[in-house]
């Protein structure tokens, strides 16, 4: 059943704090643009909130840095979380509300001031209206990157009204896996097309634009007005965006609704489509004092363009101009609604059969074809977790079992696993190829799955799958190179390291050094030792020994890196294993001055 309670209840945030937070930055969009403060601070009387508000920018400028989007890459040195794991994939994201940031961060106290208030274990709330709230999401990453690393006592809060989008599919995936979602909460009242500004190219607004958002400026002389001077203008400008919001809305649901039309497979080919999408937790709310919540990305995108669209087709021309306002009524609808017991919270595909969602979604304007849209996204989202439970565990940890008895067996013969998987005179030789390609096929479709964006997005960060993955990837890969070059496949394709490694093993590595956060990356993984083995090898047939030292001496500081941590197995350095014969080839200088040169000893 759907939940119906207080908003603040159920966002676990004090009315007190979400009335502040809109006041300040209201305040802030008129007393910034006439002092040198970037920012306003508030620190809550009788309790442990300090807000912090961002005043919002009405040039044009300041919205699109170029044409169409204006989207750039993150910068991850200061938001490495910001990317998709396993593809290694960086979010983008608005640049022009990007390079406001960090120039409030490079040029401001708010440094000084987030820390003082962490330190005093204040819980920090960021806070905007418009473009603002744009502002104060970017801080809450930033704190949350800067401060969750180091386990800060406080989660931050952000609470944005009528803001623009501000990251692409990538940044509100990452937002979902880190578990960060709940720390936003974003109002968007009805009708109010400021959240759809960055889902339209520049370039069909940008007559219109200055003079749309003059009007939103409340120093402005427009905005003392109702409306602007011509409807016609606000009509064409409202319905641009009403058409590009259709547009990537109908794009999205084509997807989750598992279209194979192609051509809605290769609509972004022929229409470029804008690679913002929303995240955290969207509050929608009317005059009437109706609410509802949701966190579904893919339903709050359907929301934003259904709870946007006039009445009747009539109304374009003549209450458009009207409806603009509608980023400046937030203060209305937040007067003594915030402890109400009408608010509703959308979960679940199941959700929509309860009657107070159906009543508040039709007195939001919701109708037949918006449901549809929500059901499909919410039904997304819960095969999703279908298909995650679905994957075939047992066969995975049985073929897992069945490699470890053929290592262990190895081992008893002083031959490392991965020299008599590549001889492969046994019929034990034969079982364990088997278990590779039952096991490649499962974590090949597992991969896939990740890819399509078929599997939750937490999926990549939970400690069974990263723990699963390691396991299979340090067991398993050996055997996929042993195969490569026992078939001489690097004789055509090249090196296996640069040519041959499948993703069903740079996924669970890029797993596992997330989890660590291991932002220097080794030269190679553990699990491909053999491929950096095989290649020097190679190698050294073509070159001498002087061209080939550092890497050696790189790849041995690595071995008794990974041997200190237990991470590479001792079967490595057995007498008969190609490992150790191979280093017993090297010059006798060499071996004198080398750091692994205790380990043999030993074994």
């Amino acid at each position: 059943m759907a939940e119906t309670t207080s908003l603040v209840a159920r966002m676990e945030i004090r009315a007190e704090i979400i009335n502040k937070a809109f006041e300040l930055s209201m305040e802030a969009h008129k007393f910034c643009c006439t002092s040198s403060d970037q920012y306003l601070r508030h620190e809550m009387c009788s309790s442990s909130e300090i807000v912090f508000a961002f005043p919002g920018s009405w040039s044009v400028k300041d919205w699109f840095s170029c044409n169409p989007f204006g989207e750039t890459k993150v910068d991850l040195s200061l938001f490495p979380s910001l990317r998709s794991i396993g593809n290694q994939e960086t979010a983008f994201v608005n640049e022009a509300f990007f390079r406001k940031f960090i120039a409030i961060l490079d040029t401001s106290r708010l440094k000084i001031e987030v820390e003082k208030a962490v330190k005093d274990k204040k819980q920090v709330v960021f806070a905007g209206h418009s473009s603002g709230g744009s502002l104060a999401m970017i801080a809450t990453v930033w704190f949350l990157e800067q401060y969750t690393r180091k386990n800060c006592a406080t989660t931050p809060r952000c609470v944005s009204f009528g803001s623009p989008l501000i990251g692409d599919h990538i940044f509100s995936h990452a937002i979902r896996r880190e578990n960060w979602g709940h720390c936003f909460i974003n109002f968007v009242t009805r009708y109010d097309i400021v959240p759809l500004i960055m889902l339209t190219p520049l370039s069909l607004i940008d007559q219109d634009l200055p003079r749309i958002l003059d009007f939103h400026c409340p120093n402005s002389k427009l905005y003392k007005h109702s409306m602007i001077s011509t409807s016609s203008e606000a009509s064409s400008f409202y319905l641009n965006l009403l058409i590009q919001a259709s547009l990537v809305a109908s794009y999205v649901a084509g997807g989750f609704r598992g279209s194979t039309n192609i051509l809605v497979g290769n609509f972004s080919k022929f229409v470029q489509l804008s690679p913002y999408r929303p995240f955290g937790t969207y509050i929608f709310c009317d005059k009437d004092k109706k609410f509802v919540g949701m966190e579904n990305a893919d339903a709050i995108l359907q929301t934003l363009f259904y709870f946007s669209q006039l009445s009747t087709e009539e109304e374009g021309s003549v209450v458009a101009c009207l409806k603009l306002d509608a980023n400046m009524r937030y203060e209305k609808l937040l007067d003594n609604c915030l402890e109400m017991q009408n608010f509703v919270y959308l979960k679940n595909a199941s959700d929509l059969e309860a009657e107070d969602i159906k009543t508040t979604l039709h007195d939001l304007g919701l109708q037949k074809q918006a449901i549809l849209c929500l059901h499909a996204a919410l039904d997304f989202e819960e095969q999703k977790m279908k298909n995650e439970e679905a994957i075939e565990k047992d066969i995975i940890h049985r073929y897992l079992w069945a490699i470890q008895e053929y290592k262990r067996d190895c081992e008893l013969t002083k031959v490392g696993y991965y020299e008599a998987f590549k001889i492969h005179n046994n019929e034990s030789d034969f079982k364990a190829d088997v278990a590779r390609l039952e096991l490649a096929g499962v974590w090949d479709e597992i991969v896939d799955m990740v890819k399509r964006g078929e599997l939750p997005d937490t999926f990549e960060v939970k400690k069974e799958w990263i723990e699963l993955g390691t396991k299979f990837r340090r067991l398993l890969e050996p055997l996929d190179v042993a195969n490569y070059y026992m078939h001489g496949r690097n004789d055509d394709a090249g090196s296996y390291l640069t040519k041959g490694r499948p993703r069903r093993y740079k996924f669970p590595e890029n797993w596992h050094e997330h989890d660590k956060r291991m932002m220097r990356y080794a030269t190679i993984s553990e699990s491909c030792f053999w491929g950096e083995v095989e290649e020097i090898k190679f190698i050294s047939k073509k070159v001498c020994y002087e061209a080939l030292k550092q890497r050696i001496v790189e790849l041995e500081g690595q071995v008794l890196e990974w041997y200190k941590n237990e991470v590479l197995d001792k079967d490595v350095l057995l007498e008969k294993s190609a490992f150790t014969q191979w280093w017993r080839s090297l010059p006798n200088e060499h071996k004198l001055a080398s750091c692994i040169k205790d380990l043999f000893v030993e074994t």
